[in-house]
């Protein structure tokens, strides 16, 4: 149960009598102090521990899908838009409002390879990423609002391309 005092104040500080209470401000120069409960802090307090609990397990717990998904998923913002699978790997197109970007990622993570992405807005140049990549190759990103995009990825000898999308 929870009680309420209303106390008019002139320029100056009005404290509650409890020092559990709350300061609401109500009109001008009127203050109301609601002060909770035992049972009320009580129950704050098991909820507070409940929720610091769930989020200590959920940053201590080990993610329960693969390191793969992971890992791509996060590296380009937006949604996916394309895939584009070929023997050695996949080629990925992801699109924002404003900006499109790829990454090409290998079916075989682990094994040091040639990998190359490139990205292409109609009207602009082309964005790269090349090297030799464990993982994936990217991310590569172009401004492509309203603009068609056209995107290149590699994975050792094997290439996949998409020509022209998203007009």
């Amino acid at each position: 149960m929870s009680r309420t005092f209303v106390r008019k104040s002139r320029n100056r500080a009005v404290f509650p009598k409890r020092p559990y209470a709350r300061t609401l401000m109500w009109g001008k120069g009127t203050r109301v102090f609601a002060a909770a409960s035992g049972a009320m802090r009580k129950h704050l307090m098991y909820g507070l521990a409940i929720v610091i609990a769930a989020a200590g397990l959920t940053l201590a717990s080990p993610g329960t899908g693969s390191a793969e998904a992971a890992s791509a998923g996060s590296a380009c913002s937006g949604r996916k838009v394309k895939t584009v699978s070929f023997a050695t790997g996949e080629l990925r197109i992801y699109k924002s409002r404003r900006y499109a970007c790829a990454i090409t990622v290998s079916k075989r993570p682990g094994v040091r390879q040639t990998m190359t992405v490139t990205i292409q807005a109609r009207g602009s140049r082309t964005a790269r990423d090349s090297g030799r990549f464990t993982h994936r190759a990217g991310p590569v990103t172009v401004y492509a609002l309203n603009r068609c995009v056209r995107a290149h990825g590699s994975v050792g000898a094997r290439t996949a391309s998409t020509g022209w999308i998203l007009c």
